[in-house]
């Protein structure tokens, strides 16, 4: 099953025979205090600037969100998506859950979005899906409802079925539906892991849709996060996970998904992992070559090593 995403001018597939889509986060004022102020005064140079560097780093897809308490949501969020598809084009994730921002962004967008996401409960699926239907997009759906989080993968199993299904009947294709089988932090409880992967093995098997996840959740609170992210979708993938909200200018996360779908066949003879390596060791010898000094000239001798004359 493929899920496609598109901008005006490019189209993004994601499914288990495609390469791992990455769903660049750093658009985002959460513990953005900058980024924040600037989007509050609709100054989108900062969410220019990190579209420009995430999809340079990698990323295929990019996530936008405004969700600032006591500000203009709405006219933010048009903002941020009219000003990122003037720089890339990236097709664009729009992460709200509020009506009338998605009112004010999907109208603009150039393509087929993905909505950033609804919930398996009941007042989340009627509120959204309906927009959802009337603009085409794609969404997430993630696997918790009125109850809350469940830790037990045939509850989230059973949300993730009630989402595919509410979607179905606005009319919403069930290739149109991520479901995030929900990513909780390891430190606080060892087994999540283990939960979330016996979750997405379920989804894949009794469902078949795609699944994204915020991967970057797994090592909340904890020291050193990126192996702990990597780590995560590599072991993530096997069982289903096709697409993740991730930060893609962390070059160990890239190279660890880049090595992911090398190893499951979706990178034929190892061609985007060798186009990688070449980008790296260039910027790395441009890099050394800025910094060495300059050779000495015919008009300056080297100083005696004895002398220094």
């Amino acid at each position: 099953m493929k899920t496609v995403l598109s901008s005006a001018t490019k189209t993004v597939l994601i499914g288990p025979d495609e390469p791992f889509v990455i769903i660049g986060e750093r658009i985002n004022p959460t513990n953005r205090k900058k980024l924040a102020e600037e989007l509050k005064r609709f100054d989108f140079s900062r969410v220019r600037a990190d579209a420009l560097a995430q999809v340079e780093a990698g990323a295929q897809v990019l996530d936008v969100n405004t969700g600032i308490p006591g500000a203009d949501e709405p006219g933010m969020l048009k903002g941020a998506v009219q000003a990122m598809m003037e720089v890339t084009d990236a097709p664009i994730s729009i992460d709200s859950s509020t009506p009338e921002a998605l009112e004010a962004a999907l109208p603009i967008y150039r393509g087929k979005a993905l909505v950033n996401s609804v919930t398996g409960e009941d007042e989340s699926l009627e509120r959204l899906l309906p927009l959802i239907k009337k603009y085409g997009a794609a969404v997430i759906g993630i696997a918790n409802d009125d109850t809350g989080i469940s830790n037990d993968p045939e509850v989230r199993l059973a949300v993730a079925r009630k989402i595919v299904q509410r979607a179905a009947d606005h009319g919403i294709p069930r290739e149109d539906v991520l479901i995030d089988p929900l990513c909780m932090p390891i430190g606080a409880n060892h087994n999540f892991g283990r939960i979330t992967f016996e979750t997405m093995r379920l989804i894949r098997q009794e469902l078949g849709v795609n699944m994204s996840i915020g991967a970057g959740n797994v090592g909340f609170g904890l020291p050193d996060r990126p192996p702990l992210t990597s780590s995560f979708m590599l072991l993530a993938m096997p069982v289903g996970l096709t697409a993740a909200i991730t930060n893609a200018l962390e070059p160990e996360i890239y190279r660890s998904i880049l090595a992911g779908d090398l190893m499951m066949g979706r990178d034929p003879f190892g061609k985007r992992w060798n186009q990688n390596f070449r980008k790296v060791s260039a910027a790395k010898a441009a890099a050394l070559g800025a910094a060495a000094p300059a050779a000495p000239s015919a008009a300056s001798p080297t100083p005696s090593p004895v002398t220094g004359r």
